[in-house]
């Protein structure tokens, strides 16, 4: 493996001039030149292995603790949901009270512009000068004034009476 140790390792101990020592291994090692000494790093001998480790055929204890912390957790989860809902509830209702007021404002506003426009289109149909030219166009004429039959109100009732007497025989 190329450490730091290794390579500092091979600098300045495997250096020229080192010659007549032996390292760890017993091989001859290159004397360094006396002017520089080094000191040794902190576990540089030390190697880690790393084993991969197989649990797929263990099997999980059951705790019967997790289960029960589960369900509180998912109850309080629950409980924070409903009272959340029932905070930004009314709120919600309001807002949506308010399009509704909007759109039924705007409805209103629109019937009353179409009930002026049918009250117009009303007189303009039933005005006397419309009426004389209906009357024209189809030729009606003028009653006689013999078949003109005018109802008389008799006392306090308002029944109006037949005159050729069918109907007053009672």
């Amino acid at each position: 493996m190329a450490t730091l140790a290794t390579i500092c390792h091979r600098i300045f101990v495997n250096a020229p001039g080192r010659e007549g020592t032996a390292d760890r291994n017993g091989q001859p090692v290159r004397s360094a030149p006396a002017a520089v000494p080094v000191r040794a790093y902190a576990n540089e001998d030390v190697y880690f292995f790393v084993k991969r480790i197989d649990n797929r055929r263990l099997v999980r204890q059951a705790d019967p603790k997790a289960r029960q912390t589960c369900w509180n957790m998912i109850g309080s989860v629950g409980v924070a949901a409903g009272l959340m809902i029932a905070v930004l509830l009314p709120g919600a209702y309001t807002l949506m009270a308010g399009y509704q007021i909007q759109a039924l404002q705007q409805e209103s506003s629109r019937l009353a512009t179409e009930r002026a426009t049918l009250e117009l289109r009303e007189v303009q149909l039933l005005s006397p000068a419309r009426m004389e030219e209906l009357a024209r166009q189809q030729q009606f004429i003028d009653p006689a004034p013999d078949k003109v039959v005018y109802l008389e109100s008799q006392g306090s009732s308002s029944v109006a009476m037949n005159q050729n007497g069918a109907a007053g025989d009672k």
